[in-house]
């Protein structure tokens, strides 16, 4: 494996949530009667905390209404679920996933502006929780993009920055990546354009998350003569 740890963002790189994030803060600021908000405006924040993703779309809200449009969002989000987009994984994640965690050495975590809470519930219900050996939500620590949960992650998992790998579909990924110097790797499908996830120079861009698995897996091993001539010799004598 190229790197002992991967660490995946989950809103717009594992998860197809798009949607039902944009229709539940559309509908919170109607609730306070705050002008409406476009689509683009919302999707560009995804992948922030929400206190952080209210301040951005709400400029000059005070504290007040920011708490009471972020419990509407919330409430918005799990009571009326039934009636909202659904949330699938994105193609190929799960069959990737499940590929990665084959070998038995290799450390998979999420860190992603969502809540503890609202992470839970989605581990419980698609029972993928199991999956990830370590998870940092932004209620938890600090927002994307400033690199904290990435600090403890590999803190927790006793992994060095230069082992680990952030995947994320968003320049709030591949910020708190770069300021940690951790390397970084862009999925294109999700809320931010090829250009703005390129200007951080991440070391592979995918278009579908099984180009992303195939290229973690790949051996990238580079053999020495020393190495070939003892592989050829081996050879020689079987």
């Amino acid at each position: 494996m190229r790197y002992r740890l991967v660490i995946f963002d989950w809103d717009g790189t594992l998860m197809d949530s798009e949607a039902r994030i944009v229709a539940c803060m559309q509908a919170a600021a109607r609730d306070i009667e705050w002008p409406a908000l476009s689509h683009e405006a919302v999707r560009d924040i995804i992948g922030l905390g929400l206190p952080e993703a209210i301040a951005r779309l709400c400029p000059g809200i005070d504290s007040r209404r920011a708490e009471l449009m972020r419990q509407h969002y919330a409430n918005h989000f799990v009571t009326a679920e039934e009636a909202l987009p659904s949330m699938p994984f994105f193609a190929g994640v799960e069959s990737g996933i499940a590929r990665l965690r084959q070998n038995p050495s290799q450390l998979l975590a999420v860190a992603t502006g969502k809540s503890r809470r609202g992470l839970d519930r989605i581990f419980n219900k698609t029972a993928c929780g199991p999956w990830f050996h370590a998870s940092r939500t932004a209620d938890m620590t600090l927002s994307k993009p400033d690199p904290l949960m990435l600090v403890e992650l590999i803190s927790e998992l006793d992994v060095a920055a230069d082992e680990a790998l952030m995947v994320g579909d968003s320049e709030y990924d591949m910020g708190m990546a770069v300021a940690l110097g951790m390397d970084c790797a862009a999925v294109t499908y999700g809320v931010h354009s090829r250009k703005r996830l390129e200007a951080f120079k991440p070391v592979m861009v995918a278009d579908h998350f099984t180009e992303l698995v195939d290229w973690l897996v790949a051996d990238k091993r580079v053999i020495g003569p020393m190495e070939s001539e003892l592989i050829e010799g081996s050879g020689k004598h079987e």
